[in-house]
Order: C-alpha cells, then sequence, then structure tokens
C-alpha cells in the first residue's frame, strides 16, 4: 500500500504531467489525452502513467507512441516543477480500465435483457 507520500507524489505527477502535455506537447498525434492515474515505484525511480485517449483504437496506438517520443521532453520540463532530487523515470501505458468498465455494463445490460424475456 503506497504511504501517504507517495500518494501525494503521484497527485503531483499526474496534475503536472496532464498540464505539459495539454500546453507544451505540440504533436498532433498526441490528441485529446486523459492521465488517469500515476503509479510510482517505492524508490520514486519510476513512474508509470496510465493514459486513455478520446477516439479509436488505432487513435490509442498511436497517441502512446507520441507520447513516448516526447517522453524525454515531458520528462524536462516535469523535473524542473517537482521540488525532488531526482525526477522519476517515465513509462506510458494504455489504461484499460473504462474498457473493462464497459465490457462489464455490456454483460450486466445482456444478463438483465435475458432475464427479462424469461420472465415474460
Amino acid at each position: 500500500m503506497p504511504s501517504i507520500k507517495e500518494k501525494r507524489l503521484e497527485g503531483i505527477i499526474r496534475k503536472n504531467i496532464s498540464d505539459i502535455i495539454q500546453f507544451e506537447v505540440n504533436d498532433p498525434k498526441v490528441g485529446f489525452v486523459t492521465i488517469t492515474d500515476v503509479s510510482v515505484s517505492k524508490d520514486h525511480s519510476y513512474a508509470t502513467v496510465y493514459v486513455s485517449f478520446l477516439g479509436k483504437k488505432e487513435r490509442n496506438e498511436a497517441g502512446i507512441k507520441a507520447l513516448n517520443n516526447a517522453k524525454g521532453h515531458i520528462r524536462t520540463l516535469l523535473s524542473k516543477r517537482l521540488d525532488i532530487r531526482r525526477c522519476p523515470e517515465l513509462i506510458f501505458e494504455f489504461d484499460t480500465a473504462m474498457e473493462n468498465g464497459r465490457h462489464i455494463d455490456e454483460l450486466l445490460a445482456s444478463i438483465n435483457a435475458e432475464k427479462e424475456e424469461n420472465e415474460e
């Protein structure tokens, strides 16, 4: 379980990376991206940034690739904003939580529809 200090650092990193991507990354391939979560390793050397993109699945792959290409620039800008000794290495990953939630909703809806048909 992450400590309060780690949770605070994750929140600060999430906010700053969101601002950096929105205002300072000029790659149109990134598109509309949402930083859904950040997870920092125990030694603060790595930060996994979970992202989701608005649009189709092809958009996700292009967006992740664009973020990985801009990773060095984003990390440099992030290190100037953070008040810590060493800025963590960034790892961008696509957040599948929304897709999983949508799939569960579809399954529940089909179960309810099937249940209603059997009751009639």
